[in-house]
Parts: C-alpha cells; structure tokens; sequence
C-alpha cells in the first residue's frame, strides 16, 4: 500500500532476495512528481529501516524530493529482515545483491549510490569490495577501515563506552525479536544509567548481556584481543584496490571513527583499484561528535558554521554521479575541513595540508608534573638533567574520562569538548603546558608522543591528551590516545614489560585541526586511564576484560625527560601571523 510523504510515495517492507535465498525488507520512497527513470540511492543499516539514521540525516522523503528513488534497508536478522543477525558478517555479499536488486527496482536508471554513517557507512565500504556493476558512487561517513584498531579497540585497548553502550542498544532489538518485551525495556533503562555498569568486572560475565544470549559478538570481541584473523576478514584495509567507485569520506574531529575516517580517504586515494576512484575521493571532516552533527557539542557552541551541511552535500554528489550534473563540486578542493578554536570552514588540496610542518615539544619539570599545581611544561627545547616524573594507577580508581572521543550517546558516553582542569586536578595525571602563545598556532594533523617510561607491573595503560588552554584556564581537549604497553611493538603479537626496565613508547594522539589562540595555551596530559572512554587496565598481564577484581595490581609508573630520554609530543602546523 502506498503512502505519500512530503515529497514522495512510500511503499514499504518490498523484499529482496539474497544469494543464499534470505529475505531483506526495504522501504522505497519515490518522487511523487515526474515520470523518471530516476537514480536509486540506497542506505542499509541495523536501526530500523524507518528510522534510517535520521539521527542525523534528512528523512528519506526529502532526498526522494530532489529526484532520487531512496531505498532504506534492514540488514540481514534486523527487523523486518530475515536471516540470523551477526555484525558485518554478511554485509559485503548482501550489499552487492541489494545494489543490484535496487538497480533493476520499477523507474530506476540502473545508476545506485549508497549512503549511511557508521555501520551504514561499513556496509557500503563492504558492498563495493565486492564490486557490484551498478554501484556508482558512495558516501561513506563517520566509520573505519578497520573493526579491530579504530572500531572495537585502539591501541590495543577495548573501546569500552562504545562498544559495551552500542552491544547492549543492538540487543534491544534482538530481545524484541525473541518477544521478550520486558527485557527489552530493562535495557533500554539500563542504557541511559550505563554509569551504574562501568565498574563490572569481569566484563566476560556482563549480565545484561550474558541473560538470553542476546549479543554473542560482544563476548567475541572480548575473546579477541588483538588483531588476529578474526578481525582481519573484514579490513577493508586489504581490500584497497578491489573498491573502483569515487566516494565522499564525511567525518567529525569529536567522533570515535575520526581517524578511521582519515585513513579511509588517503588509502582510497592512493591504493584505489582505477585512476578514476584515486583521482575522484574528497574528504570532510566537520566539528561534530558521532550524533547528532550540529553546532552545540556539550556545553560548546561553536556557531553557525558548524551547523550540518552534510544532506545540502550529499545531494550535490548524487546529483553529479549519478544524474550527469555539472555543479561545480568536483572542481573544489578534494578537502574541507573545520577549524576548531577558529570555528570556520578550511579548503585544501590535501590532508594533512602540504604547509603543516613537524614541531616538537619536549616535556620539562623538577619532578613534580603531577597534576595542574605541579611544575610541568612543555617547550621547544631538548631537556637537560631532570628527574623523572612519577604517579601511581591504581584500577579501582582509574582516572575519569570528561568528554572525547567514544560514541554514541550523548549525556551517557564521553563524547565532544569538555573543561579538563577537574581530571587535572588529580595527582596521578601529568600535566605539562606552554608559556602562552605569542601568534596563533594551526594544528592540522596528527599528534604523536614518545614517552620514555617504566613500571613495576607486566602491562598498563598509557594514555595522552592534547588540551587547548585559554587566558581564562579553561582546559578544552582536542584530541586523546591510548597505547596498552605490550602492544607496543604489534597490534597482532602482544609482549609483555620488564618490571623497572625504560620503554621507549609511540602513541598515537589522534589528529585534528583548531588554532591554538595567541595568549592560549598547548596542553599535554599524561596519565594510565581514560574511563570508561577505555576499559582500564588491570595490570596483571592479562586480558583486563577477563580480570576480576582481585586480579588488579596498582602500578607506581615513571616518566624519564633527560638527556637520554627526550619524551616529546609531535603535532604538525604552522604558526598563523
């Protein structure tokens, strides 16, 4: 039965069939007006196809109104879907059938786009590896090549906020399909008071999730802690030269998947399997957190300019893919990004811009880094005969996380800026700051430390942040890393420490973009957890997930700044005059 919205007819629950003979269900919203052929664009995701992730895209009518057939799709075990639900498991084979089927749907031109953010976003990476004929262009957003670093861990530590809060929202679902209508709602409680379940150890027993078998992949990722073959079936890293179609990476500087977004958009750029994909990938990267995209993220507004423009954009690259359209877009720069602190909109041939230079800051203090009162900073010149800087974790108390970059709730997750001076108030973090900025400093790129540390236990956590800091003391985080330390040399092959031996340790501090201010401040913390962004680590050597608590061991950590031990931070930019 057909039904009209704004500017479109909907029919809804049209089935498609799988290769294996499994049934998708989609809704296909068409123009109401016009005679077509028109092209199909195409969105597939686990969130209710009625939904389709209008947590930050117009609704499908809209886009339907601009002359497109819209196709919103639950994925395999999803609603009105068939089959068994398994994350990305099925995505690349049911993602070439539905771009075929919806190709050949009544008044298609045969031309199909995708578009979706996060697991939508994934899903349509994994449906063009596959190379589907009619498959013209795509719009992949705030996702990750890889589901093991970038998505389920970093650095070797469990994304924790995300991964716990987005297991048990699926498993709403999956409780629903099982008639288990209170159960469902008793996670749907459990959700929004996720600071009452942080503490659980060990996360193998979860009981919201252990009770019916709701979310088996959740205990699959705990039981895969490094990047084994479990995760490497679905890298789309490996698969580069098997995606031949332009795409338009989107992506928020406060998102969790904000550098997968950026590794994407190079590795397509340059390891695309034709010319025509290299030379036709463009990269936006926004001020935004996961959802919703707008200008207010916590308790910062960033102005008018940070509004979503992402549907306006969308629309304009079907328009030229998949309808013939010159309008211009491809004949803008291939980059966009949004300058925090300036909070305005850049345009650049590259990322990271070809300007941004290497500056280092080495790290300084008469030993007592510790916490906003102590005597640590930062400086452009290499460090003398210091002693090191020392600090105890203990995981019973691990250091809260204020903001950054997890997923996906907003209020239940740390999610976007955040003032830090409450977390460097605490003496087991390590502060180091600038003198004031005499001109304003452009960081556009990613952020590297080197700490030269030991400790007395067989594995812990080392976890920066790089923190933008005004006149006025307030203490903004821009960007955060975390390395666990045996896996220091391999993200595949763990090792532990040496109880007292000096490790010389690379973290990845992620990358932005924001303009450090003239009289602000650059911040470097220092400290062993970031939580429940990250799950703590538990010391021991273990797996922390399968730690209880008397597992836990406290760890006494030094960091070295001397002449043989030059702990530094790398950011790359250039000075604004």
């Amino acid at each position: 039965m057909e039904q009209r919205i704004a500017g479109s007819i909907l029919e809804r629950d049209i089935m498609a069939e799988m290769r294996d003979g499994t049934m998708l269900a989609a809704d296909v919203y068409r123009p109401a007006t016009g005679d077509g052929p028109w092209p199909v664009i195409l969105i597939r995701q686990p969130y209710d196809k009625a939904h389709a992730e209008t947590f930050s895209y117009a609704h499908p009518s809209w886009y339907a109104a601009q002359g497109y057939i819209v196709v919103s799709q639950d994925i395999r075990g999803r609603w009105a879907s068939g089959g068994e639900f398994s994350p990305f498991r099925h995505e690349a084979e049911d993602g070439y059938d539905s771009v075929e089927w919806a190709a050949a749907l009544p008044g298609s031109s045969g031309k199909v786009g995708m578009y979706g953010f996060s697991y939508g976003g994934l899903a349509q990476l994994m449906a063009a590896s596959l190379g589907p004929p009619h498959l013209t262009c795509i719009c992949p957003a705030f996702c990750t090549p890889q589901l093991y670093e970038g998505w389920a861990y970093n650095g070797g530590a469990f994304a924790l906020s995300f991964n716990l809060t987005w297991a048990l929202y699926l498993a709403t679902e999956t409780a629903r399909r099982k008639g288990l209508s209170g159960y469902e709602a008793t996670l749907w409680k459990s959700i929004q008071s996720m600071h009452d379940w942080w503490q659980w150890l060990p996360m193998e027993s979860f009981p919201l999730l252990r009770a019916h078998d709701l979310a088996p992949y959740f205990f699959e990722w705990i039981d895969h802690p490094s990047y084994d073959a479990y995760w490497q079936r679905w890298s789309i890293e490996r698969v580069y030269s098997r995606i031949n179609i332009p795409a338009l990476h989107i992506g928020g500087w406060y998102d969790i998947f904000r550098d997968g977004d950026l590794r994407l958009y190079e590795g397509l750029r340059t390891q695309s399997g034709s010319e025509k994909a290299r030379e036709n990938q463009k990269l936006v990267m926004g001020p935004w957190y996961h959802n919703p995209w707008n200008r207010v993220l916590g308790t910062c507004d960033l102005g008018d300019a940070a509004a979503s423009c992402v549907d306006d954009l969308q629309v304009r690259w079907f328009d030229y893919w998949l309808k013939g359209l010159g309008n211009g877009i491809m004949e803008e720069p291939r980059v966009r990004y949004f300058m925090l602190g300036e909070n305005a909109w850049r345009d650049d041939a590259a990322w990271p811009p070809a300007r941004a230079e290497p500056v280092t800051f080495f790290l300084h203090s008469r030993g007592r880094a510790n916490s906003l009162s102590g005597d640590g900073s930062l400086t452009r010149q290499l460090p003398g005969d210091e002693p090191p800087d020392v600090y105890v974790y203990n995981p019973r108390d691990p250091i809260p996380s204020l903001g950054g970059q997890s997923c996906c709730i907003p209020g239940v997750t740390p999610m976007g800026p955040a003032d830090q001076r409450v977390v460097e108030a605490i003496n087991q973090v390590l502060v180091y700051t600038t003198p004031p900025l005499e001109t304003p400093f452009c960081i556009t790129g990613r952020v590297s430390v080197t700490l030269f540390a030991a400790t007395d236990v067989p594995d812990t956590d080392f976890c920066v942040k790089l923190v933008d800091v005004s006149p006025s003391g307030r203490a903004i985080n821009l960007t955060s890393g975390i390395l666990r330390a045996k896996f220091r040399d391999s993200l595949e092959h763990p090792l532990l420490l040496s109880p007292g031996t000096v490790y010389d340790l690379r973290i990845d501090g992620g990358s932005t973009a924001a303009q450090i201010r003239k009289g602000h401040c650059i911040r470097l913390e220092v400290t062993s957890s970031n939580f429940p962004c990250w799950d703590r680590n538990t010391n021991s050597g273990n797996n922390p997930m399968k730690d209880t608590y008397a597992d836990i061991r406290v760890a006494t950590t030094q960091v070295f700044h001397d002449r043989t031990h030059p702990s530094c931070m790398v950011i790359h930019g250039w000075e604004e005059h």
